[in-house]
């Protein structure tokens, strides 16, 4: 057994970020991304700063027109190679193309030290455009890689300190580049920190564990609009997998706002200076690192797209509070400490920290998903297809920063008051379009505000294919409790008298609640049916097959319908226990349930899953003792 996969069953149940950072299958990845992603920054920084300040004679062209040139020729590559990138990435093992990847980047970078000594901004612009492509080429491979290297259960935690390490990257290269750009050598300073930083990442990534090509054979063709088309297509493909990549555009088409206009947002109405913009980028940038951060410990180290909401409303709640935030009739502030230490400044740093902090729990499972659902063969082409949407959309940025401050005249804490309410429209969308995203969230929202769950043997779930979930029956907050747990939606029956009850008929209709009466023959026959196609479309089904809740607490006698639907699908059986609810203000404990008032709050509660059964071995006897045995006392 090699290295790796030591370590890779050593550490099987270990998810923790600190422990992802010791590991060789992760670390000298993480440490090449984030050299990446700092040298970048460092490049396009230092060369904008050089531009800003330089004289009209040294450059060819007004430093207005050399900026946006700049911004377009780094966009540009996105475009024309992403698709390519993505095709070539899961056609190669991986880590070699990244090594490939990182030397382009080490001859980039030494022809833009150059460019710097000699001061060729004309080389410089050229320059730009190929780390752009760089970039285009490394971006597909640098997450089609995690899926290969992580458990599913590491991809949050994985995702999360690449995220943290992206954005802090970025922050430290702005902050770098202001630093070498104001030192005396600094042309010279700069040509060397690019070069090295260019040789440590290389260096870094020659410690890349291999990742095997999932598509081998697969022909390349470079016909950039065909394959561009084709890069889509396959985006397109599974529904899920798309809208989480839109959603992930929509991230970075505000996050490219935001960034665009901190700088005039600073200046015109803050009065603020150079340092000012520094420490607000340094602000959303944290925020961001801390939510990605904290969305491994909210998720439980799991795939939970019930947060996605929850950080959405944050964007817009924090952005809508950081703009209503701005003091009136502010003095001008001379340095950064009289910024920093302005009392009516506070509340808006805090709304800027929390709105970063609501972009990182909101990015973190969309990414983890994405990598996730996505065939291993198409995996890099999906991300390209995320590249390629995501430079449209920051076009789409600055298209309507333009439209919105230069035709509709109107002043950037407008166009942030916009932003968040064209946020919360998206976020309805989505919810209604999506109904899972909400359905998730309120299973998330009630069951970590009123219980305290705790769960064990989770891995026995099928990650893929139909199963048969046997469990037994305590409280009305079970199918709850079970879907907040479960990584997959579960598809639950449900009484139909509960099921059409006409507050929440049309939600668990969307969440794919199967009504049944036990009275009626042709609800019976219908509930059958679609269980059964169900499971064959490879859905995770839950049946309680008590009928009732428990009356006494103990498990009652299971119902032989439940071995129809066996027989009809043979699907894995999967038996569970809930621990905990007996007593509890849902269940029958006082004789009925919901009666008087709570008198639990945040309970300790327990849900196991037991090894998957043989349908042919799945009666109501060996099912019913294998679910009180997973129980055991604690009822």
């Amino acid at each position: 057994m090699n290295k790796v996969a030591h370590e890779q069953g050593s550490h099987m149940k270990s998810s923790s970020q600190s422990s992802l950072l010791t590991q060789q299958r992760f670390l000298p990845y993480f440490i090449t991304q984030f050299l990446g992603a700092f040298n970048d920054n460092i490049f396009k920084n230092v060369l904008l700063l050089f531009v800003a300040f330089a004289s009209v004679d040294t450059l060819p062209i007004s430093s207005n027109l050399f900026i946006n040139l700049a911004a377009g020729l780094f966009i540009l590559p996105f475009f024309l190679f992403s698709a390519l990138a993505g095709v070539l990435a899961d056609k190669y093992e991986k880590s070699w193309f990244i090594r490939k990847v990182k030397l382009l980047e080490i001859l980039i970078m030494s022809l833009g030290a150059i460019g710097f000594i000699y001061e060729s901004y004309g080389i410089l612009l050229l320059l730009l455009f190929l780390m752009g492509t760089q970039s285009a080429f490394f971006g597909p491979v640098k997450y089609a890689l995690l899926p290969q290297q992580l458990e599913p259960k590491e991809l949050v935690s994985g995702n999360a300190l690449v995220e943290t390490g992206t954005f802090l990257a970025i922050l430290i290269g702005t902050l770098g580049a202001g630093l070498i750009a104001s030192h005396e050598s600094a042309k010279l300073v700069a040509a060397v920190c690019i070069v090295l930083f260019a040789v440590m990442g290389y260096g870094a990534s020659c410690f890349i564990p291999n990742a095997p090509s999932n598509a081998p054979d697969m022909k390349i063709k470079w016909r950039p609009i065909a394959l561009t088309r084709q890069t889509l297509k396959i985006a397109k493909k599974d529904r899920p997998t798309f809208q989480a990549l839109m959603a992930i555009s929509w991230f970075w088409f505000l996050g490219a706002a935001y960034l665009t206009q901190f700088p005039n947002f600073t200046k015109i109405h803050l009065n603020g200076t150079e340092s000012a913009v520094a420490f607000l980028l340094a602000l959303f940038s944290v925020g961001i690192a801390i939510g990605s951060l904290a969305c491994d410990k909210l998720s439980n180290h799991r795939i939970e797209i019930g947060i996605v909401p929850m950080g959405s409303f944050g964007i817009s709640l924090f952005g809508l509070l950081m703009a209503l935030a701005v003091p009136e009739n502010l003095p001008q502030f001379e340095s950064f400490n009289q910024f920093v230490g302005h009392s009516e400044l506070w509340p808006l740093f805090t709304y800027l920290l929390l709105l970063g902090i609501s972009g990182g729990i909101f990015i973190v499972p969309l990414y983890a998903l994405m990598q996730f659902r996505a065939e291993p063969n198409e995996r890099a082409q999906v991300i390209a297809g995320l590249n390629i949407y995501n430079s449209l959309f920051m076009v789409g940025s600055a298209v309507l920063g333009i439209v919105c401050l230069s035709l509709l005249e109107l002043n950037i804490v407008e166009l942030f008051i916009l932003l968040a309410a064209m946020n919360t429209l998206v976020v309805l969308y989505l919810v209604y379009q999506v109904p899972i995203y909400a359905f998730r969230f309120f299973t998330w929202v009630v069951t970590h505000t009123m219980y305290r769950v705790k769960h064990k043997n989770l891995h026995h779930l099928p990650e893929k294919g139909g199963a048969l979930i046997i469990c037994n029956h305590v409280s009305y907050m079970d199918a709850l409790l079970l879907s907040a747990v479960c990584p997959r939606l579960i598809r639950f029956v449900m009484e139909e008298d509960y099921a059409k009850l006409p507050p929440i008929r049309r939600f668990l209709k969307r969440a794919g609640v199967i009504p049944i009466s036990a009275t009626n023959r042709r609800s019976i026959r219908n509930a059958f049916n679609e269980v059964e196609q169900a499971l064959h479309d490879g859905h995770i089904v839950c049946i309680f097959p008590e009928g009732r809740l428990t009356s006494d607490g103990e498990v009652g006698e299971f119902m032989r319908g439940m071995e129809l639907i066996i027989k009809r699908s043979p699907v894995p059986v999967i038996p569970m226990a809930l621990k905990g609810l007996w007593g509890s203000y849902f269940s029958r404990f006082k004789g009925r349930a919901c009666k008087g008032l709570p008198t639990r709050f945040w309970t300790k509660l327990e849900i196991e899953a037991g090894d998957a059964i043989d349908p042919k071995q799945a009666s109501c006897e060996v099912l019913r003792q294998k679910v009180i045995e997973i129980r055991g006392d604690f009822r």
